[in-house]
């Protein structure tokens, strides 16, 4: 089990950039790891996936201007955003993909990173 700080958010205006990191306390090379987010009064959703393999997946709305990456040797999983609309306003966060009870210590999800994207 693990701990995970998510890092890399901030206020960007429509058309920027951000990168998010996804630091882990232990090993993921085991686990698909994903970045899920939550806007509010909305439910979290997945946005990027990787495999321990390194196949991506991403959700329709950002497909095309995101792109999630993982270094296993650092224990790290990233996701560089391009293009950022305002509907990307969200709490960012990354678990296991699917989240896995026995991944994060205590099934705890980490405080995430605030992503604002605003002009």
């Amino acid at each position: 089990q693990v701990q995970v700080v998510e890092s890399g958010g901030g206020l960007v205006q429509p058309g920027g950039s951000l990168r998010l990191s996804c630091a882990a306390s232990g090993s993921i090379l085991r686990y698909a790891m994903g970045w899920y987010r939550q806007a509010p009064g909305k439910q979290r959703q997945l946005v990027a996936a990787i495999t321990s393999g390194g196949s991506t997946n991403y959700a329709d709305s950002v497909k095309g201007r995101f792109t999630i990456s993982r270094d296993n040797a650092k224990n790290t999983v990233n996701l560089q955003m391009n293009s950022l609309k305002p509907e990307d306003t969200a709490v960012y966060y990354c678990n296991s993909e699917p989240p896995r009870p026995w991944f994060l210590q205590g099934d705890s999800w980490g405080q995430g990173t605030q992503v604002t994207v605003s002009s």
